[in-house]
């Protein structure tokens, strides 16, 4: 993203307080500022600008006669009264003022903290095939003790390389650098999307003998360009470089962008779609066929083909210990995790794809069983709309529709353009890329792009007098399903563990300068839990929406409602005390002005806070729902067959299809579904078959 002389000035100076005290990296604060601009670079340009837009505002000298009645740019302030600015920024009763602040304040730290010997200095130990001081709960389980029957971790002596040679490009996949000049052609169905709804609807349907063509916005990653650096690889497989967010930049929006999409960068837990839900989506939506007891086999065959297994209880890291003991300490419901994985070596860099081939994504599983049956992929292929060819004669056969994508070289930063005519086609690009995708094509209206759902989350950090070290181990082996049915409602939160590298990690604490500094010193001795809320209480209110405006910029919206609220407040005292039955010193919010107690009679006292947008950190990485399924095409997306209302042979099967929000972590559920879809699909369609 390019920067004014001004904005670059402006920059230059706030990054240089916002640091004060930080470790140095080996490089000069124009430097980092240079590095910040580059980051945005993967932003849209619409979002491009309101980041110019906020470095402007913070610039102004009218902005901080708001904060210290003093007429002057902040770049001519001194020490003193620039943290006296960041400090009225933080509390303003401003909205687009907090917003402009934490979004630069967390750009800056993330940027800073991304350097090695920065990361270095707080005693991060970086990829731990280079590590040899290694944690109980990091590698193979030793040998000696009897292996359970399909377990995830491995066990024994494993060479971990320290280079990888890349494996050949598998046949049929055509990444952007291959493709050298336009293309148009045919197929029955076009599948747009790779992750968990998009590749497991490929593989079903090709499997059933129709000729299926994914297209996949995101590059042909492999375990080789999985490096294990936090900051280039969140940059280049996550959507919008990891920078997504809401409108107000309250909520980071966190999605993989990359063949298998987020199935490549999530923490691998697996967890089928509670009863009562599956229930709900019968009585309110009327979703037929996918009852509790018709998607018990579609689960357990999920599991099979993942390979999704129990892990064992030697083989929780510290973190995911903090989280199961304490739990069962206080009397809690708490499990351990399945998850899909095939000889973990429990690295601890889930979050930026599995160099290990270990995580079994639908890059190692779908994606292989749809090329094996003919599939094609394109990846860097942008859609821009869908345009239907025919009308509709109301026959077996759906009207003929073409595709159409850009396909980018990211090398050459060249394009070609793609043209795909197909009488079917799958759209599963997330729910943001679905509903904008639609709406790009005149295909919106009724519930596309409302009811968005996010499971909003936020999370409690912990001071220990030991070592936990949230960088190791496997990230997420349990969850605590407690408060999943808060006060007798389907409508609840539960408790997982994350894990923390320094860049998101420097990004999420609130802060700047020396106090800011002084957390990470104490990076390896934090605990840390997250807090995730099943959204939509209020059941017939959208608490958001993602829209594309007339210069097709994409927005965004989402607000939590007030019952929201009331789960995302009772998710605070009960991660505290959960932490203090673990012995922590003391435990803090991710509110912009941190509350902190250290006794367990304090806890409540942390439901009392503000959680107004941008005054505590949320984020989700469970974005779904803007297309939902549903009886009623005023407020649906999709019938309950996941056909697009109005255009016959347009289908959606990826998280944007779910009638509402889960209470669970989505994977699963999005392949259950898909593969639920994708055999409707292929028994109504069966006339295309030649």
């Amino acid at each position: 993203m390019p920067l004014s002389a001004t904005q670059h000035a402006t920059l230059c100076a706030l990054a240089s307080a916002i640091l004060d005290g930080a470790p140095p990296a080996d490089e000069t604060i124009p430097q980092l500022v240079t590095r910040c601009a580059a980051r945005l670079s993967s932003l849209p340009p619409h979002r491009q600008a309101l980041v110019g837009t906020a470095i402007d505002v913070l610039g102004a000298p009218a902005t901080v006669l708001l904060a210290i009645q003093r007429f002057r740019r902040v770049a001519d302030l001194a020490p003193i009264d620039q943290r006296r600015c960041f400090a009225a920024w933080t509390d303003s009763s401003l909205p687009p003022l907090r917003s402009a602040w934490q979004t630069v304040r967390r750009l800056v730290l993330s940027v800073h903290y991304a350097r090695p010997e920065v990361a270095a200095a707080i005693g991060y130990g970086g990829p731990f095939r280079t590590r040899t001081t290694r944690r109980p709960w990091e590698g193979p389980l030793p040998d000696g003790t009897p292996p359970i029957p399909g377990e995830p971790v491995a066990r024994g002596h494993v060479v971990l390389p320290n280079i990888i040679e890349p494996d050949p490009l598998p046949a049929g996949v055509m990444p952007g650098q291959t493709v050298l000049q336009d293309v148009q052609r045919r197929a029955d169905v076009v599948v747009i999307g790779s992750g968990a709804g998009g590749a497991v609807a490929a593989a079903r349907l090709a499997e059933a003998g129709y000729e299926v063509v994914v297209l996949e916005s995101g590059g042909w990653h492999t375990r080789s360009d999985f490096t294990d650096d936090e900051a280039a690889l969140t940059e280049r497989l996550y959507a919008d470089g990891c920078l997504r967010a809401t409108d107000d930049g309250s909520i980071a929006l966190v999605q993989g962008d990359t063949a298998g999409g987020s199935t490549t960068v999530n923490w691998m837990i697996m967890l089928r779609t509670p009863s009562y839900v599956l229930e709900q989506w019968a009585r309110e939506s009327g979703i037929a066929g996918m009852s509790p007891a018709e998607m018990a086999p579609v689960f357990e065959q999920i599991e099979r083909e993942v390979h999704a297994g129990a892990v064992p209880d030697e083989a929780h890291s510290a973190n995911n210990r903090l989280l199961l003991d304490g739990a069962r300490a206080l009397g809690w419901r708490v499990e351990h995790g399945r998850i899909n994985a095939r000889g973990c070596v429990r690295c601890g860099f889930c979050g930026t794809g599995c160099r290990h081939n270990a995580k079994q994504s639908t890059l190692l599983t779908y994606l292989p069983r749809a090329l094996a049956a003919q599939a094609s992929l394109y990846t860097d292929a942008q859609v821009q709309r869908i345009e239907v060819r025919e009308r509709d004669r109301g026959t077996g056969t759906p009207p003929l529709k073409r595709v159409h994508a850009v396909i980018r070289d990211r090398q050459r930063g060249t394009s070609r353009t793609l043209a795909i005519d197909a009488p079917l086609v799958v759209v599963a690009g997330g729910a943001v890329g679905t509903p904008v995708l639609l709406q790009r094509s005149g295909m919106g209206g009724g519930g596309v792009g409302q009811w968005l759902r996010l499971h909003p989350t936020t999370a409690l950090y912990a001071r220990y007098d030991r070592p936990i070290v949230t960088s190791t181990g496997i990230p997420l082996t349990t969850m605590c399903d407690e408060f999943l049915r808060w006060q007798g409602t389907d409508y609840g939160f539960w408790i997982e563990t994350p894990p923390m590298h320094p860049s998101f990690t420097a990004a999420a604490l609130p802060g700047t300068g020396a106090a800011h500094a002084a957390e990470m010193r104490d990076f390896n001795r934090f605990g840390v839990t997250i807090g995730l809320s099943r959204d939509g209480a209020e059941r017939q209110r959208s608490s958001g929406s993602v829209t594309v405006s007339r210069r097709g910029d994409t927005s965004i919206r989402y607000r939590l409602t007030l019952e929201d609220e009331r789960r995302v407040r009772a998710s605070l005292p009960a991660m505290a005390r959960l932490h203090f039955a673990m012995g922590a010193s003391s435990v803090s919010t991710m509110h912009a002005t941190p509350l902190t107690i250290r006794s367990p009679r304090d806890v409540e006292s942390l439901a009392t806070a503000s959680i107004a947008p941008n005054r505590m950190a949320l984020f989700s990485a469970h974005v779904n729902g803007t297309c939902r399924m549903g009886t009623d095409p005023d407020t649906s997306g999709a019938t309950p067959d996941g056909e697009r209302y109005g255009v016959r042979g347009l289908y959606i099967t990826d998280g944007a299809a779910l009638p509402t929000a889960l209470g669970v972590n989505p994977q699963e559920t999005i392949m259950a579904v898909s593969t639920v879809l994708a055999g409707r699909i292929a028994a109504r369609h069966a006339g295309l078959l030649r």
